[in-house]
């Protein structure tokens, strides 16, 4: 009975979901357009990062050559964007990377990739809840001593927004993001007209002998110039700043209210934006002032004074104080929907899948925001740094992004599936269909067996199940081996045992990419397709883990007990299922 009931479970983990993406019924709201999105990607990616992160990281990783590490990051979130862009035209339901990896991998990956980004959803709404209510009590002088108190008091009334509607909502983020980008354009242009290019090519001998600097001595200045910590100083600026771009998935998110085509352009287009503004703030913000005299936590402002502008820090913390309001709008937004989706398919409660009038996940909105906020937040703002807090947002968030970028290979090179509307393909029931339908289609079935050189020289000009199994199964090598490489080339160094194993796992993925390359695609018509295929979600895929082994064990262990109660709760929730 026991192995019975485990067995039912197994495929139940392991079954797909098939959906109809012509299908126009939804039980949420629909009224979004592409200018509503691309406001949500903005607002949602540019946020405490343009304010905060780009003088931290030029201080103390790469002077001048912050704009570098911003292009670099950018570079790596269009991998991760493109992906998201594809699986958001064929695929255009609320759910994000949750329902992208259901329809490709099965239930278990589905569950993992939505229950982390539940974890950074809550992480990333507590974290900027309290950012505003600090800044805003900077900004009055330091009179709301519970400011703790006052970040819960925004989150309620941001939640009675969400509730009321989706089109308010969004309409407040349109307000915004339009104040915050207005005062970054004043931030730049002032920040040109009173910089001095000097500052790029600064001399450490003559700033240690300068009495005016004399205080800064204590400071590591590098080498000085635009690079002054050298371009492994710019490698690891830019690992910071890769998070600074997290948030565009929000996009995803919203599929049920907007077409295919819009959200691929809301995707590219928030992203294009943001490396514009980060790009040209920092470059603002290095020529204003020495990059080693740049304040860590409120660069904007500092540089301000020293230019002697300090009427404009008031411009300033108006628009961080909306910047953080669409980034809080951006973290709350997306999560009620994913958990929405998570409970409609048997993942987690179903009491969470209720809609309201206005369809709104209003349940799961007051659940989620309350809750999660209020209780959640605090014990990890109370056992927890800042930086523990980011680190555990940001292994959930690239451990996301690294499954779309397989499930766009693996969805890619599949026969097309039948239309159905929103369907378990439990695998028995597969199973017991094809053994139905076995005589009149066997002459569609491939008669060859995969051989090397069946994969590397495929007869078939369509996709087969054998040609798709043939990249299932190179996608799963590929995966196993880019963790071996991103773990051996964080911790291996530069030892000749490590070169050699890199060099060898590198080869073995070189051959499993082309071998994936070599079978054929399918031809269906997808208002966005991710260029280059296979290479740049093999890319996106080293990157993201590269980036995620970067993190240390405390993350790893935090990471991992939040995943031993999530399994917890998947199991107990099948196994109610069952026993009911």
């Amino acid at each position: 009975m026991i192995l019975a009931t485990l067995k039912r479970i197994g495929k139940q983990l392991l079954r797909v979901k098939v959906v109809d993406c012509n299908a126009e019924d939804s039980r949420l709201s629909r009224c979004l357009n592409t200018f509503d999105l691309v406001a949500l990607g903005v607002g949602s990616t540019l946020g405490a990062g343009v304010y905060v992160l780009a003088g931290a990281v030029a201080r103390v990783s790469s002077g001048p050559a912050i704009v570098l590490c911003f292009l670099i990051a950018a570079l790596a979130s269009v991998l991760a964007g493109l992906c998201y862009a594809e699986f958001g035209a064929r695929v255009p339901k609320t759910g994000s990377a949750y329902l992208y990896s259901y329809v490709t991998v099965g239930e278990l990956w589905a569950f993992i990739t939505g229950w982390n980004l539940i974890l950074s959803y809550v992480i990333g709404t507590s974290s900027v809840a309290r950012a505003w209510s600090a800044t805003f009590d900077q900004l009055i002088g330091h009179h709301i001593q519970e400011f703790y108190m006052f970040a819960v008091l925004i989150i309620l009334i941001l939640t009675g927004l969400l509730a009321f509607g989706v089109k308010e909502s969004a309409m407040v983020n349109k307000i915004f993001t339009c104040i915050n980008v207005v005062v970054l354009l004043f931030v730049v242009i002032s920040g040109f007209i009173k910089g001095d290019l000097k500052n790029w090519r600064i001399d450490p001998a003559e700033v240690l002998n300068s009495t005016r600097h004399n205080q800064s001595a204590k400071y590591s200045l590098g080498q000085g110039g635009f690079m002054p910590f050298g371009f492994k100083g710019v490698l690891s600026g830019a690992a910071t700043c890769f998070y600074a771009f997290v948030g565009f998935d929000c996009i995803a998110t919203t599929g049920s209210e907007e077409p295919q085509r819009a959200i691929p352009i809301g995707i590219v287009a928030s992203l294009l934006i943001c490396f514009v503004a980060y790009f040209a703030v920092s470059a603002a913000l290095t020529v204003m002032m020495p990059y080693y005299m740049l304040d860590e936590n409120s660069p904007l402002p500092v540089a301000f004074k020293y230019v002697g502008w300090e009427g404009a820090t008031y411009a300033v913390a108006v628009g961080s104080l909306c910047a953080l309001s669409t980034s809080l709008l951006g973290s709350m937004f997306p999560l009620p929907r994913i958990i929405f989706a998570m409970a409609r398919d048997g993942l987690l409660f179903s009491l969470l899948a209720r809609v309201s009038e206005r369809k709104t996940p209003i349940v799961a909105t007051m659940v989620t925001s309350v809750n999660g906020a209020c209780v959640f937040a605090a014990v990890m703002a109370f056992l927890f740094d800042l930086k523990d807090l980011v680190d555990l947002m940001s292994i959930g968030t690239l451990l996301a992004y690294t499954l779309v970028a397989a499930c766009v290979l693996v969805l890619r090179y599949q026969p097309d599936q039948p239309s159905m509307v929103y369907e378990m393909a439990n695998m028995q029931e597969e199973a017991d269909g094809a053994e139905s339908m076995t005589e009149g289609t066997t002459d569609m079935l491939p008669s060859d067996s995969l051989t090397l050189r069946s994969m590397l020289f495929p007869s078939n000009n369509e996709p087969n199940r054998l040609s798709g199994s043939a990249v299932n199964i190179c996608t799963s090598l590929l995966g196993v081996l880019v963790c071996v490489f991103g773990i051996v080339a964080v911790h291996g160094g530069t030892a000749h045992w490590s070169l050699a194993l890199l060099s060898v796992v590198f080869i073995i993925c070189l051959i499993l990419t082309v071998i994936v390359w070599r079978q054929p695609q399918s031809k269906a018509k997808v208002a966005f397709k991710v260029p280059l295929l296979p290479v740049l979600p093999v890319a996106s895929m080293f990157i993201n883990v590269y980036l995620m082994m970067q993190l240390d064990r405390g993350t790893w262990i935090r990471f991992a007990i939040w995943m031993a109660i999530g399994k917890s709760l998947l199991l107990k929730l099948h196994t109610s299922h069952f026993t009911q």
